[in-house]
């Protein structure tokens, strides 16, 4: 679907479920909405969305190709494209697309996501959301009761271990390159049979396409059926730090393991006009919370252009004879037609 208009009450970045969920609800109150999408979204390794009240188990380009007829449906208008530019107008935004395109919007909302930055340890990136996993809430039933490896990379390593503990007893924790626990995290992990392997990680032995061991720099081969790792989240904000948003290093325990764009809980950066939603904003967020996000961003868009719009009335009315009230009898009366009778004079 391409755009039909060059100006828009909103313009959407990213159209996953966040981008989606606020599209959808920006349209059923009658406002005029592009979402633009790079088509990359962050789930597509896996397999199926869980934990999606009435959408469990539903593959994830499923998910979306629904979202988008849902938001088409009340008019919302849907074009596939990287946004490389936003700058502020002195009405708005102005959004440049990749293949040139133009549009202007009165309100941003920004749902580009995050990027998984993995480990450089050989073979995880090809098996990632297959047998190398991250959330135990999105993929710990699929591997209940398996032989489950987690790949210690930031100080919450000895946490996931025992989260992951929950799902199966065949828990092995590799320290790989971090500093040794201590005598408490040991006696924790040795309380519930969790093992400790020392050693670098060197890379993941997989046999019929089917992850089977992680292999030791020494050569030495674990057998595992999946291995947890936590990757960095880097917040894909490349057009929001154009408008002036800078994103915010996230920590634990001293190390930075991701990025995000700081934003009140509705989602309204500090930038009047923009807000964010989904991983971008919040990088533990699964895609029901990213849904949410994007419905409560979108409530208080619509709060926000009835306020402008409150204030425009409100100025016509108190000058009925200005050059603006004019204009907008003219186009109220004469629509499209206004262009000829401007010709002819």
């Amino acid at each position: 679907m391409s755009e039909t208009k060059q100006r828009y009450d909103v313009v959407v970045i990213g159209g996953g479920a966040a981008g989606l969920s606020g599209a959808l609800a920006l349209a059923r109150a009658r406002r005029s909405v592009l979402v633009i999408d790079g088509g990359r979204p962050r789930n597509e390794p896996a397999s199926h969305v869980h934990n999606y009240l009435g959408r469990e188990g539903t593959p994830p380009s499923e998910l979306l190709a629904i979202g988008r007829a849902e938001a088409a449906e009340y008019g919302a208008e849907i074009v596939r494209g990287d946004v490389v530019s936003a700058e502020r107008t002195a009405d708005g935004f102005r959004v440049v697309r990749e293949d040139g395109g133009v549009v202007e919007a009165r309100r941003l909302l920004v749902t580009t996501g995050l990027v998984d930055e993995l480990p450089a340890v050989d073979g995880l990136a090809g098996r990632w959301g297959r047998e190398v996993l991250h959330c135990p809430y999105c993929h710990g039933w699929e591997v209940r009761g398996r032989a489950v490896g987690v790949l210690a990379v930031n100080p919450m390593a000895v946490h996931q271990a025992l989260l992951w503990r929950q799902w199966t007893d065949d828990v092995v924790l590799f320290r790989h390159d971090q500093a040794d626990f201590t005598d408490e995290e040991y006696e924790r992990l040795a309380a519930r049979d969790i093992s400790v392997v020392d050693g670098e990680v060197a890379g993941l032995e997989v046999t019929g396409d089917r992850l089977t061991g992680v292999r030791l720099t020494g050569g030495t081969v674990i057998p595992r059926e999946a291995l947890v790792v936590a990757p960095r989240f880097t917040a894909r904000s490349a057009v929001l730090e154009g408008l002036g948003l800078r994103p915010t290093p996230m920590e634990i325990g001293g190390q930075v393991v991701g990025t995000y764009i700081a934003a009140d809980p509705a989602g309204a950066t500090e930038v009047p006009g923009v807000w964010v939603a989904g991983n971008v904003a919040n990088l533990m967020e699964q895609v029901v919370g990213a849904a949410a996000a994007g419905l409560k961003a979108a409530s208080m868009i619509n709060m926000d252009l009835v306020e402008e719009d409150t204030r425009r009335a409100v100025d016509a009315r108190r000058t009925p004879f200005s050059a603006e009230a004019e204009r907008r009898v003219t186009e109220r009366v004469l629509g499209d037609r206004r262009h000829g009778l401007q010709e002819t004079r």
